[in-house]
């Protein structure tokens, strides 16, 4: 009951729409929360309390976040954790020592915050905050009430306008790595996004952020002066390693490398800013704080570098043992390996081509060659889907699937998946637009490369080149009226596409009950070759919702 009602309060698609209309008066829109936080019963200053670390970035944020809180955790300290979006469950966006809250905190804490924005509406305050605004009071309220230690408070979107920059005094501000996203929202250059995301720098507060192109790293020093910030660069983790024991990180991907290093940093002056400095570090180093320069040179020098240190063994194991669903998540099922990430940006998906290139290379290959690849592929908002898809034709896929990021084709059962703000229709049309982009892609490299003809018998080495076997759409409507030279499917939700890609063979996979649908004959061949394959390689990236929607039925353990 309480996810139904939190869904009422809007979801994603319309706070992307509320803050498109409101930028225009950032001011009215951190005033407008503080008067949502005050009504639930909490002052801004409250805030204080919770020993922030307040994290931006274009991409890895996440990831960023969850090396910090790990490696903390491991200093015993109890921590909370705020992110989004969550891939199985809502109550994944709030935890506390890493872990979900439970449904019976969530429902306490959910009315406690509802009734009491319920019982405080007046002629003045008629409106309830959005999902995403509802969410970040209540996260405070429970990490507030549950007394953590420190919280780890990962910005939604952008960073001036986000409401989670209510927060006045976080301990320390982090940035990760600045790509283009959102750009309807935070401007259409990664300048207005730097700007945007330097928004979270306080008086004194000292940011740090990891290597960034010159412009964007321009930006981001001017908000630092304006905010009269002390701002650093990170040094790569290899700064951080003994050149015998290089660290191991949690987290796959050579990418992951900069998002640990900045985690290090973080993790590093929140334990110094709180006088925990003797257990961690191997050497005396000083404080970050000597080393900012003065305002007259800081007008000509780039940011000054943080001093790189020995993490001692809280800070090793933290690294190794952090946990972050879907991204450069490899799951093995029988002979399926599913590769799964939520890259949805350019550099995020250059960065997954080449986790799954490396991934896939370095497992064990099947003796007669039989190997097949799929990708299962969905994208939303305003990003450019012809650009993303185009980066993942170094893959060699045998087939692309696209499908809306409804787990079925009705979400009335599942409350966590539910969004009021998108019909079947309109989802659908999306992914027979991506399937559109992904044939057209298809069909000019066949055009440029005469080995990849359709007149090809040959199979490439290890079974990466192979004859195409189906020449046409699956559609649940009516096919284009030209034949399309292409292994592209579309279903309209997850389970059906996994029904077709697993053909029974993914032993944690429990396919749906036949609900009489037809599809279309050029998916038979297909079948047969999924049936009879040794392995089959399935990338599953473009939207962490698929993701999470592809999480929730492989592993039914998660919706517990």
């Amino acid at each position: 009951d309480a996810i139904r009602t939190l869904n009422t309060l809007q979801t994603n698609a319309s706070y992307l729409e509320q803050v498109k209309r409101e930028r225009g008066d950032p001011q009215a829109q951190l005033e407008a929360m503080k008067g949502f936080l005050e009504r639930s019963g909490l002052k801004v200053e409250d805030l204080d309390q919770l020993n922030i670390i307040h994290v931006t970035g274009t991409k890895g944020k996440g990831s960023v976040c969850a090396f910090t809180e790990r490696i903390l955790r491991n200093f015993g300290l109890k921590t909370g954790f705020y992110s989004s979006p969550h891939l199985v469950q809502v109550r994944e966006r709030i935890r506390i020592n890493g872990q979900p809250i439970s449904k019976e905190l969530f429902s306490k804490y959910f009315w406690q915050v509802y009734n009491r924005l319920e019982e405080t509406k007046d002629s003045e305050h008629v409106a309830m905050p959005a999902y995403f605004r509802f969410l970040t009071i209540m996260a405070f309220h429970v990490f507030l009430q549950e007394k953590v230690d420190l919280a780890v408070v990962e910005v939604g979107i952008g960073g001036a306008y986000d409401c989670t920059n209510i927060i006045r005094k976080p301990v320390v501000c982090g940035v990760s790595s600045l790509g283009i996203d959102h750009t309807s929202i935070l401007g259409d250059t990664i300048e207005k996004i730097a700007w945007q995301k330097g928004g979270i720098f306080k008086p004194g507060v000292p940011a740090l952020t990891v290597p960034q192109p010159d412009r964007p790293l321009e930006v981001l020093k001017e908000q630092a002066q304006r905010n009269s910030c002390p701002l650093y660069l990170c040094p790569d983790l290899d700064a951080f390693e003994k050149e015998e024991k290089p660290l191991r990180l949690g987290l796959a991907g050579d990418h992951q490398r900069s998002n640990a290093a900045l985690a290090l940093q973080l993790a590093r002056v929140w334990l110094e800013q709180q006088g925990l400095t003797d257990s961690y570090v191997w050497t005396d180093i000083g404080e970050l704080r000597d080393l900012w320069p003065s305002p007259e040179l800081s007008m000509k020098k780039p940011p000054p570098m943080a001093p790189a240190f020995r993490p001692g063994e809280p800070m090793v194991q933290g690294l190794q043992a952090t946990e972050w669903l879907g991204r450069n998540q490899v799951l093995h099922h029988g002979p399926l390996t599913w590769y799964i990430d939520g890259a949805h940006t350019t550099s995020s998906i250059q960065a997954c081509v080449r986790w799954f290139r490396q991934a896939a290379l370095n497992e064990e290959k099947p003796t007669d060659g039989s190997e097949v690849r799929v990708l299962l592929f969905n994208v939303t908002g305003d990003r450019d889907t012809a650009a993303l898809l185009k980066l993942l034709l170094p893959c060699q896929f045998d087939y692309a699937v696209f499908c809306p990021n409804f787990t079925e084709v009705s979400t009335a059962g599942n409350a966590d998946q539910q969004n009021f703000n998108v019909t079947l229709e309109n989802v659908l049309t999306r992914c027979l637009q991506n399937q559109s982009y992904w044939n057209r892609l298809m069909e000019a490299k066949v055009s440029q490369d005469p080995w990849l003809s359709s007149a090809a018998e040959v199979e490439g080495v290890g079974g990466w080149m192979k004859p195409a076997p189906l020449h046409g759409s699956l559609l649940f409507m009516p096919p284009s009226a030209r034949p399309l030279n292409s292994n592209s499917l579309v279903f309209p939700c997850i389970s059906h596409a996994l029904q077709w890609i697993t053909q029974g063979r993914d032993p944690h996979f429990q396919a749906p009950a036949s609900r009489g649908l037809h599809p279309h004959p050029v998916a038979s061949s297909g079948a047969v070759l999924l049936k009879e394959a040794a392995t089959i390689r399935v990338l599953v990236t473009g939207s962490l919702h698929l993701v999470g929607g592809v999480l929730k039925l492989l592993d039914q353990s998660l919706s517990q």
